[in-house]
């Protein structure tokens, strides 16, 4: 397995790669790997017979206050992960190689950006889409693949594959859970053992969620309610959102009549947490 850090490096490799008629998958990650990430891996050889993953803590995806500094880094296990996934190359630039003192070019979206998670964090989605397309451009994949836990950003990635005409084949895996059904996240390292359990509301909110609409519940402000309840229960729990809403346009859903994404995200202590489900009636 061999490590790149340097643009033209990395831009250099893909035509050899498919001059010897191989395809190239990309799993792009911040690091601090885990089951979720490799399962992504396992997902991108599917596809492909050269897989390379990124490795960048992007700066331009957070916002002020938020975990840039913190966030958790260990390359030796990223490093140990990956070479047993079956990793062919890890492109790990440093943050002055990917954003020159001048940069000045983003990728915005007009409307996707607009819900969930972009209301309070409003750059993190042009600090997304900016910098999956440097990747895109940089490692020249065939297929790249992502989570649906962030479903919002492969909905963003999506958009903006299909916008400008890029020929990248986007894959997007399941979410792992850990054994109680947290959403695998490299943040949960930040929970606390007496914060667990408040974490697990999340997932408990989605399965009574989905309980009551195979009830015949099909009001989306009712079922939005029972999963505030929930969540409030625990003291330490602060909700930034619970929505109801189209897997496409992600805008709000009133009643459910199809299959719909119910998508929410929690602070436990001082840690955010999403996850989602799809709902079907």
């Amino acid at each position: 397995m061999q490590i790149i850090n340097k643009i033209k490096e990395m831009q250099s490799l893909p035509d050899r790669i498919k001059r010897e008629e191989k395809r190239i998958a990309l799993v792009p990650t911040m690091g601090f790997l885990h089951k979720g990430h490799i399962s992504l891996m396992k997902e991108g050889l599917k596809h492909a017979e050269f897989l390379v993953i990124s490795i960048f803590v992007n700066p331009t995806q957070f916002g002020p206050g938020e975990d840039l500094e913190s966030y958790p880094r260990n390359f030796e296990r990223d490093f140990a992960l990956a070479e047993k996934a079956g990793v062919n190359v890890i492109f790990a630039p440093e943050a002055k190689e990917i954003y020159s003192a001048h940069f000045q070019t983003y990728v915005t979206l007009q409307d996707l950006p607009n819900h969930l998670c972009g209301i309070s964090r409003p750059d993190h989605f042009r600090g997304v889409a900016t910098i999956v397309t440097k990747l895109f451009n940089i490692v020249k994949p065939n297929a790249a693949v992502f989570g649906q836990k962030d479903f919002q950003q492969l909905a963003v990635i999506k958009q903006m594959v299909s916008d400008l005409n890029l020929d990248i084949k986007i894959i997007g895996a399941p979410i792992i859970r850990e054994d109680d059904g947290l959403a695998l996240s490299s943040r949960n390292v930040y929970l606390s053992p007496s914060e667990r359990l408040p974490a697990l509301s999340l997932f408990k909110a989605l399965n009574n969620s989905q309980r009551l609409l195979a009830s015949g519940v099909t009001d989306a402000s009712k079922i939005i309610s029972e999963a505030v309840e929930l969540i409030d229960s625990y003291r330490e729990t602060v909700i930034d959102y619970i929505a109801v809403c189209d897997p496409e346009t992600l805008t709000d859903i009133k009643r459910i009549e199809k299959p719909v994404l119910m998508a929410l995200a929690v602070k436990v202590g001082k840690t955010r947490l999403i996850d989602n489900m799809v709902l079907e009636p």
